[in-house]
Protein backbone atom coordinates (compact mmCIF):
# COMPACT_ATOMS: atom_id res chain seq x y z
CA UNK A 1 0.00 0.00 0.00
CA UNK A 2 2.83 2.37 0.85
CA UNK A 3 4.49 1.47 -2.39
CA UNK A 4 1.41 2.37 -4.36
CA UNK A 5 1.13 5.71 -2.57
CA UNK A 6 4.84 6.39 -3.16
CA UNK A 7 4.51 5.44 -6.80
CA UNK A 8 1.52 7.78 -7.25
CA UNK A 9 3.26 10.60 -5.44
CA UNK A 10 6.35 10.14 -7.62
CA UNK A 11 4.29 10.10 -10.78
CA UNK A 12 2.54 13.31 -9.73
CA UNK A 13 5.83 15.02 -8.92
CA UNK A 14 7.34 14.04 -12.28
CA UNK A 15 4.31 15.25 -14.19
CA UNK A 16 4.20 18.45 -12.24
CA UNK A 17 7.86 19.12 -12.97
CA UNK A 18 7.34 18.34 -16.65
CA UNK A 19 4.46 20.73 -16.87
CA UNK A 20 6.32 23.55 -15.21
CA UNK A 21 8.95 23.29 -17.86
CA UNK A 22 6.25 23.63 -20.53
CA UNK A 23 5.20 26.92 -18.92
CA UNK A 24 1.57 27.00 -19.83
CA UNK A 25 -0.86 28.52 -17.40
CA UNK A 26 -3.60 26.10 -18.14
CA UNK A 27 -3.28 22.57 -16.87
CA UNK A 28 -2.46 20.16 -19.58
CA UNK A 29 -4.39 17.20 -20.64
CA UNK A 30 -1.80 14.89 -19.14
CA UNK A 31 -2.37 16.42 -15.73
CA UNK A 32 -6.12 15.87 -16.09
CA UNK A 33 -5.57 12.25 -17.07
CA UNK A 34 -3.15 11.71 -14.18
CA UNK A 35 -5.61 13.37 -11.80
CA UNK A 36 -8.37 11.10 -13.06
CA UNK A 37 -6.16 8.02 -12.81
CA UNK A 38 -5.19 8.96 -9.23
CA UNK A 39 -8.84 9.52 -8.35
CA UNK A 40 -9.86 6.25 -10.03
CA UNK A 41 -7.09 4.32 -8.25
CA UNK A 42 -8.00 5.92 -4.90
CA UNK A 43 -11.66 5.13 -5.36
CA UNK A 44 -10.79 1.63 -6.59
CA UNK A 45 -8.57 1.10 -3.56
CA UNK A 46 -11.25 2.34 -1.16
CA UNK A 47 -13.86 0.25 -2.89
CA UNK A 48 -11.60 -2.83 -2.89
CA UNK A 49 -10.95 -2.34 0.81
CA UNK A 50 -14.51 -1.66 2.06
CA UNK A 51 -16.91 -3.25 -0.44
CA UNK A 52 -15.91 -6.92 0.03
CA UNK A 53 -16.57 -6.68 3.78
CA UNK A 54 -19.86 -4.86 3.15
CA UNK A 55 -20.93 -7.39 0.53
CA UNK A 56 -19.79 -10.26 2.72
CA UNK A 57 -21.78 -8.98 5.72
CA UNK A 58 -24.76 -8.22 3.49
CA UNK A 59 -24.55 -11.70 1.95
CA UNK A 60 -24.35 -13.35 5.36
CA UNK A 61 -27.31 -11.31 6.66
CA UNK A 62 -29.32 -12.25 3.56
CA UNK A 63 -28.36 -15.92 4.02
CA UNK A 64 -29.34 -15.73 7.69
CA UNK A 65 -32.66 -14.17 6.68
CA UNK A 66 -33.19 -16.93 4.12
CA UNK A 67 -32.34 -19.67 6.64
CA UNK A 68 -34.62 -18.03 9.24
CA UNK A 69 -37.39 -17.80 6.66
CA UNK A 70 -36.88 -21.48 5.80
CA UNK A 71 -37.10 -22.39 9.50
CA UNK A 72 -40.29 -20.33 9.89
CA UNK A 73 -41.68 -21.95 6.74
CA UNK A 74 -40.82 -25.43 8.04
CA UNK A 75 -42.48 -24.67 11.39
CA UNK A 76 -45.54 -23.27 9.62
CA UNK A 77 -45.75 -26.37 7.42
CA UNK A 78 -45.37 -28.56 10.52
CA UNK A 79 -48.19 -26.67 12.28
CA UNK A 80 -50.33 -26.86 9.15
CA UNK A 81 -49.72 -30.62 9.00
CA UNK A 82 -50.71 -30.94 12.68
CA UNK A 83 -53.84 -28.87 12.08
CA UNK A 84 -54.70 -31.02 9.04
CA UNK A 85 -54.14 -34.14 11.13
CA UNK A 86 -56.39 -32.77 13.88
CA UNK A 87 -59.06 -31.78 11.38
CA UNK A 88 -58.98 -35.22 9.78
CA UNK A 89 -59.10 -36.83 13.24
CA UNK A 90 -61.94 -34.49 14.23
CA UNK A 91 -64.42 -36.41 12.07
CA UNK A 92 -63.45 -39.65 13.78
CA UNK A 93 -63.68 -38.01 17.20
CA UNK A 94 -67.14 -36.64 16.38
CA UNK A 95 -68.31 -40.08 15.26
CA UNK A 96 -66.80 -41.63 18.39
CA UNK A 97 -68.62 -39.02 20.53
CA UNK A 98 -71.88 -39.78 18.71
CA UNK A 99 -71.53 -43.52 19.25
CA UNK A 100 -70.68 -42.98 22.93
CA UNK A 101 -73.69 -40.69 23.26
CA UNK A 102 -75.95 -43.31 21.64
CA UNK A 103 -74.60 -46.01 23.95
CA UNK A 104 -75.10 -43.80 27.01
CA UNK A 105 -78.62 -42.91 25.89
CA UNK A 106 -79.45 -46.60 25.43
CA UNK A 107 -78.03 -47.41 28.87
CA UNK A 108 -80.00 -44.55 30.41
CA UNK A 109 -83.16 -45.68 28.61
CA UNK A 110 -82.67 -49.24 29.88
CA UNK A 111 -82.06 -47.95 33.40
CA UNK A 112 -85.21 -45.81 33.27
CA UNK A 113 -87.25 -48.77 31.94
CA UNK A 114 -85.93 -50.97 34.76
CA UNK A 115 -86.72 -48.31 37.37
CA UNK A 116 -90.19 -47.87 35.89
CA UNK A 117 -90.80 -51.64 35.92
CA UNK A 118 -89.58 -51.85 39.53
CA UNK A 119 -91.84 -48.94 40.51
CA UNK A 120 -94.79 -50.59 38.78
CA UNK A 121 -94.08 -53.89 40.60
CA UNK A 122 -93.92 -52.04 43.92
CA UNK A 123 -97.17 -50.26 43.17
CA UNK A 124 -98.84 -53.55 42.17
CA UNK A 125 -97.61 -55.20 45.38
CA UNK A 126 -98.79 -52.24 47.42
CA UNK A 127 -102.17 -52.31 45.66
CA UNK A 128 -102.41 -56.07 46.28
CA UNK A 129 -101.65 -55.55 49.98
CA UNK A 130 -104.22 -52.75 50.15
CA UNK A 131 -106.80 -54.93 48.36
CA UNK A 132 -106.14 -57.81 50.77
CA UNK A 133 -106.31 -55.43 53.72
CA UNK A 134 -109.55 -53.93 52.42
CA UNK A 135 -110.93 -57.46 51.84
CA UNK A 136 -110.03 -58.52 55.40
CA UNK A 137 -111.54 -55.33 56.78
CA UNK A 138 -114.68 -55.84 54.70
CA UNK A 139 -114.94 -59.46 55.90
CA UNK A 140 -114.55 -58.33 59.53
CA UNK A 141 -117.17 -55.66 59.05
CA UNK A 142 -119.43 -58.18 57.32
CA UNK A 143 -118.95 -60.70 60.15
CA UNK A 144 -119.64 -57.99 62.73
CA UNK A 145 -122.71 -56.90 60.82
CA UNK A 146 -123.90 -60.50 60.50
CA UNK A 147 -123.25 -61.06 64.22
CA UNK A 148 -125.23 -57.93 65.08
CA UNK A 149 -128.05 -59.05 62.81
CA UNK A 150 -127.99 -62.53 64.41
CA UNK A 151 -128.04 -61.00 67.90
CA UNK A 152 -130.88 -58.70 66.96
CA UNK A 153 -132.79 -61.60 65.45
CA UNK A 154 -132.08 -63.81 68.47
CA UNK A 155 -133.14 -61.01 70.80
CA UNK A 156 -136.38 -60.58 68.88
CA UNK A 157 -137.08 -64.33 69.01
CA UNK A 158 -136.17 -64.54 72.68
CA UNK A 159 -138.39 -61.57 73.47
CA UNK A 160 -141.19 -63.08 71.45
CA UNK A 161 -140.96 -66.38 73.39
CA UNK A 162 -140.11 -64.85 76.71
CA UNK A 163 -142.97 -64.07 79.07
CA UNK A 164 -142.78 -62.94 82.67
CA UNK A 165 -142.86 -66.46 84.15
CA UNK A 166 -140.07 -67.69 81.83
CA UNK A 167 -138.11 -64.61 82.71
CA UNK A 168 -138.40 -65.32 86.44
CA UNK A 169 -137.38 -68.93 85.88
CA UNK A 170 -134.27 -67.84 84.00
CA UNK A 171 -133.28 -65.33 86.65
CA UNK A 172 -133.72 -67.96 89.40
CA UNK A 173 -131.65 -70.48 87.46
CA UNK A 174 -128.90 -67.84 86.99
CA UNK A 175 -128.85 -67.07 90.71
CA UNK A 176 -128.59 -70.78 91.54
CA UNK A 177 -125.68 -71.19 89.13
CA UNK A 178 -123.91 -68.24 90.72
CA UNK A 179 -124.30 -69.69 94.18
CA UNK A 180 -122.97 -73.05 93.08
CA UNK A 181 -119.90 -71.44 91.48
CA UNK A 182 -119.33 -69.40 94.63
CA UNK A 183 -119.42 -72.48 96.79
CA UNK A 184 -116.92 -74.30 94.56
CA UNK A 185 -114.37 -71.55 94.89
Amino acid sequence: MRRLGFLLFSACAILSAAEEQGGSAEPSMTWKVVNFVILAIGLGYLMAKTLPGFFHSRTSSIQEGISEAQKVKAEAEKRAAEVDKRVSALGAEIEKFRSQSRAEMEKEGARIREETAATIRKMEQQAQVEIESAGKSARRELKAYAANLALDLAEQRVRAKLNPTAENALVEKFVVDLKRQESQN
